[in-house]
Parts: C-alpha cells; sequence; structure tokens
C-alpha cells in the first residue's frame, strides 16, 4: 500500500486528463474520412466562441457525427469501469463487474423487445428501444433485490451473485428466443447486443453525463466504507460501516448506471471486469483513487477500442463489443497469470 502511495501525485490526475484529451481529439480526426487536427480545433472553437467555420472545414462530421460519439464513448467507459471498481470492491470479488446483478441483461431484453417489435414512443426523441431498456433495467433491479430479500434478508453477498446470474440466464434465454422469431430485425438486434455507439447524439451525451455525474457523486461518496468491506462485512459492521444500508445504496446506484449505459450503447463487456484491476495494479486498491483512476482508464480504453472499432474494417464498422471483448480477454488472462504468479 505504500509502495503505491508513494507513486501517486495529484498529478496523476492531471496526466489522465491530458491523455484522455488527447485520444478524444484522435478518435475525432481519424475515420474512414481522414480530418486534420486543425479542423478539429478550428471548428469546436469557432463553435464554442458564435464565430462562423471556415468553408473547407468538414463541420458536420466534426460537430454532429464525431464529437457526440466520441463524447458518449469515453462517458459510457468511465461508467462501466467505475462500476466494475465499486462492485468488485462491495462484494470482494475480482470478477465482478457491473452486470453482476443481471441488471444489463434485463435492459438488453428491453431494447431487444422495442427492436424485434418495432415499439416506438410518440413525442420522444430517443424512441422505444431507449425507454424500453431503461424500464426494463429497473424492472430488472426491483425483481432481483426483492427475491434476494426474501431469500436472505441480510441481502448476503452469495444471494445477490446467485439471483443475478439466473436472473441473467433467464434474459439471455428469452432474448434468444426473441431472436429466433424475429428474422426481419435479427442484424439490428445482434448488432444492438454486441455493443455499440453508432449514430448517438448529444441527447444521449446530456443524459449519460447527469447519469454520469449524480451516480459516480454518490458511488465516490462510499469510497470510504468500500475500503473498510475489503477487510470483511463483519470487521467492516465492527468499526461502524452500516453494511446493508451502503450494500444497498452502491447497488442501487451501480444498477441505475449500468441501465442507462445498457439503454444507449447495449451490452459492452469487459470494461468493467478488466479497466479496474488495471488501475488497480497502476495506484494501489485505496478506493478513494481507485474509482476516479477507473473511470479515467475506462474512457481511454473505450474510446481506443471503438477507435479499432471504426476503422480496422472500414467502410465496414464493428461492434464495438467485439473489440472489447478480444483485447479484454486477452488482458484479463495476462492480468490473472500475473496475479497468480506474484502469489
Amino acid at each position: 500500500m505504500n509502495r503505491h502511495s508513494e507513486r501517486f501525485s495529484p498529478l496523476t490526475y492531471v496526466i489522465f486528463t491530458i491523455v484522455l484529451v488527447a485520444v478524444m481529439l484522435l478518435c475525432i480526426c481519424v475515420g474512414s474520412v481522414p480530418i486534420p487536427l486543425s479542423h478539429t480545433l478550428t471548428a469546436m472553437v469557432n463553435t464554442l466562441r458564435g464565430l462562423e467555420v471556415p468553408a473547407g472545414v468538414s463541420k458536420n462530421i466534426i460537430l454532429y457525427v464525431r464529437l457526440p460519439r466520441v463524447i458518449n464513448v469515453a462517458l459510457v467507459g468511465a461508467a462501466l469501469s467505475l462500476c466494475g471498481a465499486a462492485m468488485q470492491g462491495l462484494l470482494r470479488n475480482p470478477l465482478a463487474d457491473g452486470s453482476t446483478l443481471g441488471v444489463s441483461s434485463g435492459a438488453s431484453l428491453g431494447a431487444v423487445l422495442a427492436l424485434a417489435l418495432e415499439i416506438t414512443v410518440p413525442g420522444t426523441t430517443y424512441g422505444g428501444t431507449m425507454i424500453m431498456a431503461m424500464t426494463f433495467a429497473f424492472l430488472s433491479l426491483v425483481m432481483i433485490l426483492s427475491l434476494a430479500y426474501v431469500l436472505d434478508r441480510s441481502l448476503s453477498t452469495n444471494s445477490i451473485i446467485l439471483i443475478g446470474v439466473i436472473f441473467s440466464m433467464f434474459a439471455s434465454s428469452v432474448i434468444n428466443l426473441i431472436i429466433s422469431f424475429a428474422e426481419d430485425h435479427i442484424k439490428s438486434v445482434t448488432f444492438w447486443t454486441m455493443g455499440s455507439l453508432s449514430g448517438t447524439n448529444f441527447g444521449h451525451s446530456r443524459i449519460l453525463a447527469i447519469a454520469v455525474l449524480l451516480c459516480g457523486s454518490i458511488i465516490l461518496r462510499y469510497a470510504r466504507e468500500l475500503n473498510a468491506f475489503a477487510v470483511g462485512e463483519d470487521n467492516a459492521r465492527h468499526i461502524g460501516v452500516n453494511v446493508k444500508r451502503v450494500k444497498l445504496i452502491v447497488l442501487i446506484t451501480v444498477s441505475v448506471l449500468i441501465g442507462v449505459c445498457a439503454s444507449i450503447s447495449g451490452t459492452i463487456s469487459f470494461v468493467g471486469l478488466v479497466m479496474p484491476h488495471m488501475a488497480r495494479m497502476m495506484i494501489g486498491p485505496n478506493h478513494k483513487r481507485l474509482l476516479p483512476v477507473s473511470m479515467f482508464s475506462g474512457a481511454i480504453f473505450l474510446l481506443l477500442a471503438d477507435l479499432v472499432a471504426r476503422t480496422l474494417l472500414s467502410p465496414i464498422e464493428l461492434s464495438i463489443g467485439v473489440v472489447t471483448s478480444l483485447v479484454g480477454a486477452a488482458a484479463f488472462i495476462a492480468i490473472f497469470y500475473r496475479t497468480r504468479k506474484a502469489r
């Protein structure tokens, strides 16, 4: 712990911020239509200052296609990684992430139903897919916590994980059943279930930013309690932590944030599982530092994954979940091997 403390300084946040901004600019400039960095900066600065964007600058591509997508990718990556770090600390399980509760599976089920049945919500900007996904995410959370409470009124970790796994398997089975009958929409449904932020706009950015700000603030507020959970729930209780209350608040907060992300981006795996481990290797297990660094690392990782998904087989675009799964699986094996070797 001391070794990590000596290595950490406030300058770390500055470095991560610079790297994040640099990667965001890279993702805006690189694509099927390459855009010079000077054009990108000119378009953004002039728009902020209310000035006319010079002719020859691809204003529409920069401001209305790539910029909102890059912002949304960064926010989703930060949120998924934050949720993963919080769940790993809360459940004391290195294999836990934001989807452990099964809420993301519920959101996926709602979105797949909306796509397959062509459900739309009149008067809304974001359509039936997002509304259905968020609704099913909330209903999934209520169902999972209710069942866990009925089985064990103390809301033990094992009960929550068990119910979450069972619900995820059930939701996956229903999704596969829907896909088998939705032949006309199988491409869009399959693409969404593998994760994608293609076509997202600033409206989605506002929703994600509000969710990350509110839910992230709550999770960061309980960083000290998450440190106490590392020594076991009984020991945390003995030093004054209200274990049941903290567990319930963190679980609900993580579920809400995961539900919002899944309703916009679809299912993106491995970000919340791998990136907290990477952050922990860099700055140690103290959640006061681990949580914000996990957000930075998750945002950077997902931005690079989205860049690969857009450009690797251009003009064909891969699902971002395919890239995160390939890279994340290899990274997790490497982390697991290193951890076992260190023991």
